[in-house]
């Protein structure tokens, strides 16, 4: 069991050569944002360096099938949240529900804003804005925003990169998101002064 997300992540690296790849990209994505562990970056990034040339329209695939698989998400917690809470407690995300929840109490749609750019699970956040009913439309751009802008980070850095950046990207993606999270969090708090 702790090697779950090891064992999940080399088998969706597998998927990255087939030529219905772009298909699996798109699945990944939508099902990353309302319920699966595993991040798309981790087949965006080798789909890339196959084909640099299609960086752009990856991330732009990504991007749209995330958002659409946030609004899964949205529904989720809009309808079903009752139903899930013993899932998000058993799987251990209940504490990060709740830390979301007063996010979202507190800044709206920049917390979407954030969360779709940031390495915490975006499906926390999807269902969090379902459960509390926020404006679907302010939520739909904060994820076209928060998610393009991730997604497209990773795809022109690979593709500007290489294969010598892939290692690197994959190895610090999560401090690049944080300080990413951090800058926008006081770009945020600078607005809103």
């Amino acid at each position: 069991m702790n090697r779950l997300f090891s064992r999940l992540y080399a088998w969706t690296l597998a998927w990255a050569g087939h030529r219905r790849a772009p298909w699996f990209l798109a699945v990944l994505s939508f099902a990353e944002s309302s319920f699966f562990p595993i991040p798309p970056d981790v087949l965006l990034a080798p789909m890339v360096l196959a084909r640099p040339a299609r960086a752009v329209r990856l991330a732009l695939l990504t991007t749209a099938a995330s958002v659409l698989g946030g609004l899964a998400g949205y529904l989720i917690g809009y309808y079903a949240l009752d139903v899930i809470t013993p899932w998000l407690k058993e799987l251990g995300y209940w504490s990060g529900y709740l830390r979301v929840h007063e996010w979202f109490v507190a800044w709206g749609f920049w917390v979407v804003l954030i969360a779709g750019f940031s390495p915490i699970p975006y499906k926390l956040f999807t269902i969090a804005a379902g459960a509390l009913s926020l404006a679907v439309i302010p939520f739909v751009i904060a994820s076209v925003i928060g998610r393009g802008a991730r997604f497209l980070l990773v795809a022109m850095l690979v593709a500007w990169g290489g294969p010598r950046v892939e290692p690197w990207l994959h190895t610090y993606i999560d401090r690049i998101g944080w300080a990413t999270v951090a800058l926008l969090a006081v770009a945020v708090v600078l607005v809103q002064l």
